[in-house]
């Protein structure tokens, strides 16, 4: 979640919490972090399918026949090399083919996480990557090596009914000057967020004064409201050293964030 930087030998680490006045009721599923990562895992429950099949992001489609995976998945590395791909006469994309692939995850969703906002979040998927909730398109993502998130808030169902999720990958060859694989070959998170929350990658920690004995860490964070009424939040902000002992700590005053509104906190 954090950014942080490195200046004359000194680690400055920042976490940001979210400080609320008033009730939690659309919120108080907390929001794991996992592995550092602000979410759940989510890698496990694929079902996969080399080839393009029509349909696949229906909710009723047939996956029975599919294999059963988790992720991280590369389905190139499990192909036999070919000295005929296309445009190889360096060796790009490492002599491997790619294609089309197909996965597809159902998962349900608990009663109380209703009133939170949820989101989908893939480290990373080669390439040409559609992504479809309970049938409906949410979005796309042409390029293979960024991180991206939707949120499919709006898409989902809670309580026993079961989601799909359905990501379609094209690997299209060439594209690559290096051997990138195929599919979803990074991890997958679930992040179930209070209407009020720190925004994703909005934490920001620059160090604007450092000297031999000391330095001021600038720490800046948006809070996005995506409720239907005003907010008022403090943000608490903790810096470690290297080895976990606290050394400053901020809470920052009352800030009032509008309905729909994203506004900056800034700390020193």
């Amino acid at each position: 979640m954090s950014k942080w930087e490195y200046g004359q030998r000194i680690f400055v680490w920042a976490f940001a919490c979210l400080v609320f006045f008033g009730p939690l009721s659309m919120g108080q599923a907390a929001t794991d972090i996992y592995n550092g990562h602000r979410g759940q895992s989510f890698n496990k429950g694929w079902k996969f399918y080399l080839g393009d099949v029509t349909g696949a992001q229906a909710v009723a489609f047939n996956d029975g026949a599919w294999r059963g995976l988790s992720v991280p998945h590369d389905w190139s590395i499990e192909l036999p090399f070919n000295q005929n791909v296309p445009a190889n006469q360096w060796g790009i994309e490492g002599y491997m083919d790619g294609g089309i692939g197909w996965y597809r995850k159902t998962f349900t969703l608990p009663q109380t996480y209703a009133g939170n906002r949820i989101y989908i979040a893939f480290d990373g998927v080669y390439m040409n990557s559609t992504v479809y909730c309970n049938g409906d398109s949410i979005g796309l993502m042409p390029y293979g090596y960024s991180t991206y998130e939707f949120d499919v808030t709006s898409h989902v169902t809670f309580g026993t009914t079961g989601n799909v999720l359905a990501v379609k990958v094209n690997h299209q060859i060439p594209s690559s000057r290096w051997y990138p694989g195929s599919g979803i070959y990074r991890n997958v998170w679930l992040t179930i967020l209070n209407p009020v929350h720190i925004a994703s990658c909005g934490t920001f920690v620059t160090t604007p004064s450092i000297s031999a004995a000391s330095a001021v860490a600038k720490v800046s964070t948006e809070v996005q409201n995506q409720s239907t009424a005003s907010h008022t939040v403090n943000i608490n902000t903790t810096v470690t050293d290297a080895n976990g002992t606290v050394a400053a700590t901020n809470v920052s005053p009352s800030t009032a964030i509008a309905a729909g509104g994203l506004d900056t906190v800034v700390q020193n």
